[in-house]
């Protein structure tokens, strides 16, 4: 008999197959349908963003020349941007712009949806994560890159957009060319600056929409001007604002209601006029009319406006009031360098205002008047309750500026005299350090633009607030304790050994059983910080009476014995090497008690002192025995664990990235951020100077190579040009116990008998 198989069977078989046929077809028609509509809206992932950016530049872009891109090219390469009339032709039609306006209104509308399907206006949900595709901003390890587009002559139309650049957007492209964020590639850029000049939109001889077409036509402009930046200083709000566009607007004088909260960017618009002027800086230049001394509020021309809200301080006399000057026949000069007062006095303008605290700068930012006043180093008085101070994101202007309300202008006189004097030099003192580092120039303000620009990009690079103002006033004397107790700490408490550790295990235990013996001591806290080889086993360690804590870092930074451990209960930190194993008991008990009398500042016992070289013209790190000192070094030393915070948080992150590179110098930025603070120098306790390791190699002693004092000498000078002034403060204070060179008395009845000599 013959054998088969069952029907059933052959049935079963051919539906499987057929389900697994229909199953890929299904799947295959998914994938194409995704393939052909996916590229329309920015996808997921990083590999196929690549290939829609492309796509999307190939759609928007327009066919031109290779041979005048190469010319271009060439110029930019050389540092001298061409004319205007130099450059090649570009033409545009509005009715491209027409064509492509159904998408754009789909990539503004992508842009701008939200998580559930919730969809918004553009001010309340732009921001660096819809309106900006920050994907493409990792290329260069966290680096910002801007990409300028080549100069063209663009017409829409037949009609010439505009007729020249100005001088000050030349400026703005040459700082960023010059600057480190500037790449030739496009495709390694993350920001995008078209060089249609839109600082003054009243010189351009097109419209609005004419702008957007010319933008539109852009090479990269995919995506509604994702990842572009427009800057322009024109007064009060820009036209810019209105346009469906996704680039950010950097503008002065930027209102409330069209603010796109930590999107656009607020600038400051500075007066050509001054700004090319050498003599701003002469203090020589001052009035034709000797300004009285009893006039301390200087206002400004800013429109009839200012006089209205100043009226009922109109009879003030210690208020000078500016306005332009007029010819006989009424007519306006064409002497912009010089303003007259009510009673027709004629003064040299802005040099008048140097001889005043207080100037008033009212409502329009978007004009000059704010940069014209913080040039010569006056306090400006701002109202204006509807506009955002420039860069306020990250300039502190509460330091270096006086705010009030329309509402306020009559209480104008008690205000500014209830003003205390140190408050006064405090304020100007930080007018002069934000306008040099920030203002001064528009290569300032372009690196102020890019700058707060990455910091919004890599927030998690990003300076803080300290960083932007000084660390509390850095370039100012604003410094006060950031201790809430600056006169005693207490006892009771005692204080944290933190003991960075390596590999020097003989050594660190020395340390630890010489430390426990302190009677104030509450916890050791040893911060391992060899990732290659374990810490020695527990059962090896001394037994002292106190815990022992062992923090194991996961990477070999001298910055890690400043982290602020969770583990660091006590206010007062003891923190020494492991190599330091000549400290006596009452030596360091000692200590501790004088840091209680000093809490703000760092008490401790090697110390070292900084001079200026006058061959070299830059600082020298001295270790010589002398009378005076500038630092405490760390590697024994007593401070509050505030400054561990601070250290990680508040100092400039290029100083920790030094620290962390050279292997050295933690120390020195340590004394460099508590003086800075304080305002304070350290305290050295007894007459100690050698701090040697008696059983320790050289090779094992970072201080024993050649090239320490050079290097450290190299710290100091690069820490002062990030900090933008010497903090280090010299001293030649020594705290000593009593008796302790009284002859004739028993060293037993002392209390701190055994404390080491020279």
């Amino acid at each position: 008999m013959k054998c088969g198989r069952p029907k059933w069977m052959l049935r079963q078989l051919f539906q499987v197959f057929f389900l697994s046929v229909l199953t890929v077809l299904i799947v295959g028609a998914v994938i194409a349908y995704l393939l052909y509509f996916l590229p329309s809206y920015p996808p997921s992932n990083l590999i196929s963003y690549h290939k829609y950016q492309q796509k999307a530049s190939q759609q928007s872009a327009i066919i031109s020349s290779s041979l005048e891109d190469a010319t271009v090219a060439n110029h930019f390469q050389d540092l001298q941007l061409i004319p205007l009339e130099a450059a090649p032709v570009r033409h545009v039609s509005k009715r491209d712009l027409q064509n492509r306006q159904q998408e754009l209104e789909r990539e503004l509308e992508w842009a701008l949806r939200v998580p559930g399907g919730e969809r918004g206006g553009a001010r309340s949900k732009c921001s660096m994560f819809t309106c900006f595709d920050i994907h493409r901003c990792g290329a260069l390890n966290g680096t910002l890159s801007v990409y300028i587009y080549p100069i063209y002559q663009w017409m829409v139309d037949g009609q010439l957009v505009q007729q020249s650049l100005s001088h000050e957007f030349y400026q703005f492209l040459q700082a960023i060319k010059r600057s480190p964020y500037y790449v030739s590639n496009p495709n390694d850029a993350c920001v995008f600056v078209p060089t249609i000049d839109l600082l003054n939109l009243n010189k351009l001889t097109v419209s609005s929409e004419d702008i957007l077409a010319v933008l539109s036509s852009l090479e990269f402009w995919g995506n509604a001007g994702r990842n572009h930046v427009l800057l322009t200083l024109f007064p009060g709000n820009s036209p810019l604002l209105s346009l469906k566009t996704n680039a950010i607007i950097a503008s002065a004088g930027l209102f409330v209601e069209n603010y796109r909260l930590g999107f656009h960017i607020p600038v400051i618009t500075p007066s050509p006029g001054v700004l090319n002027r050498a003599s701003n800086a002469s203090k020589n230049a001052i009035g034709e009319n000797q300004v009285r001394n009893s006039h301390w509020i200087a206002v400004a021309p800013q429109g009839a406006f200012s006089f209205d809200l100043l009226s009922s301080n109109n009879n003030d006399y210690s208020i000078l009031f500016l306005d332009y000057c007029h010819n006989k026949d009424g007519t306006r000069m064409r002497n912009y360098s010089v303003r007259c007062s009510k009673y027709h006095q004629m003064y040299q303008y802005p040099d008048v205002m140097k001889e005043f605290d207080f100037c008033l700068v009212i409502r329009d930012l978007g004009s000059p008047v704010l940069w014209e006043v913080m040039s010569v180093g006056c306090i400006p008085v701002i109202v204006a309750d509807h506009q955002r101070l420039p860069f306020d994101e990250v300039i502190d202007w509460r330091r270096s500026s006086i705010q009030l309300y329309e509402h306020q202008m009559h209480q104008l006189s008690s205000i500014i005299n209830s003003i205390s004097e140190g408050r006064r030099r405090r304020l100007k003192k930080q007018v002069k350090f934000i306008f040099d580092k920030y203002f001064s120039s528009m290569n300032q303000i372009t690196m102020t633009l890019l700058t707060t620009l990455k910091d919004k990009i890599f927030s998690h690079y990003a300076m803080s607030i300290h960083e932007w103002n000084g660390i509390e006033g850095y370039g100012s004397s604003y410094v006060q304790s950031p201790l809430f107790n600056p006169i005693i700490a207490p006892r009771d408490s005692g204080f944290t050994a933190v003991i960075l550790a390596y590999e020097r295990v003989p050594s660190l235990f020395t340390v630890i059983q010489r430390v426990s013996q302190v009677p104030s001591l509450v916890k050791i806290l040893v911060v391992w910080n060899n990732q290659l080889k374990d810490p020695p086993s527990l059962d090896s360690w001394p037994k002292v009476g106190v815990p022992v804590k062992i923090i194991r870092t996961k990477e070999n930074k001298m910055s890690n014995r400043f982290f602020p451990y969770d583990e660091i209960e006590t206010e007062a930190v003891f923190a020494v090497d492991d190599d330091i194993v000549m400290l006596t008991v009452d030596e360091m008990e000692f200590g501790f008690e004088t840091w209680r009398e000093y809490p703000d500042r760092i008490v401790g016992f090697p110390s070292r002192s900084h001079v200026w070289d006058n061959t070299t013209h830059r600082w020298k790190y001295e270790s010589e025995w002398t009378s005076e000192i500038s630092m405490v070094l760390t590697g024994a030393a007593f401070y509050h664990k505030f400054w561990h915070y601070a250290y990680t948080n508040e100092l400039p992150r290029d100083i920790r990235d030094w620290v962390d590179a050279k292997m050295n110098c933690e120390d020195i930025a340590m004394n460099f951020l508590v003086s800075a603070r304080t305002g304070k120098s350290p305290i050295k306790v007894t007459p100690r100077k050698k701090f040697k390791c008696p059983t320790c190699s050289n090779n094992e002693m970072l201080s024993a190579d050649s090239g320490h004092m050079v290097e450290r000498t190299e710290c100091i000078n690069r820490f002062t040009q990030i900090m933008g002034f010497m903090p280090l403060i010299p001293t030649e204070f020594r705290a000593d116990p009593v008796l302790f060179k009284v002859d004739g008395v028993p060293s037993k009845l002392k209390r701190y008998h055994d404390m080491g000599t020279l």
